[in-house]
C-alpha cells in the first residue's frame, strides 16, 4: 500500500501584512496570487515559491535597511 504524501503546506505565518503596491505579505513574502492560488498550485510550483522565501525576506531586509540609513541621514540634515 502506498503512502500518500502530504501536499506542501503554506508557509503562512499568521502574521499577514500585505504591501499595499508590491502586494507582498510581509509575514510569508509571497504576492498576492501567490497566495489566493495556494492551494491550486502543484507540489513543484509550491516547492520553488517556499525555496525562494529567504532571498525574498533578505531583499526586503536590504531594502528596508537602506531606507532606514537614508532616514537616519536626512534626520541628521546629511
Amino acid at each position: 500500500m502506498p503512502s500518500e504524501v502530504p501536499p506542501i503546506a503554506s508557509p503562512c505565518r499568521k502574521q499577514c501584512q500585505l504591501h499595499p503596491i508590491e502586494k507582498v505579505c510581509h509575514g510569508c513574502f509571497r504576492t498576492i496570487d501567490e497566495i489566493a492560488k495556494w492551494t491550486k498550485f502543484t507540489d513543484a510550483r509550491r516547492a520553488k515559491i517556499i525555496d525562494d522565501l529567504p532571498a525574498r525576506r533578505a531583499a526586503h531586509a536590504e531594502k528596508e535597511a537602506r531606507l532606514r540609513e537614508r532616514r537616519e541621514a536626512a534626520a541628521r540634515g546629511a
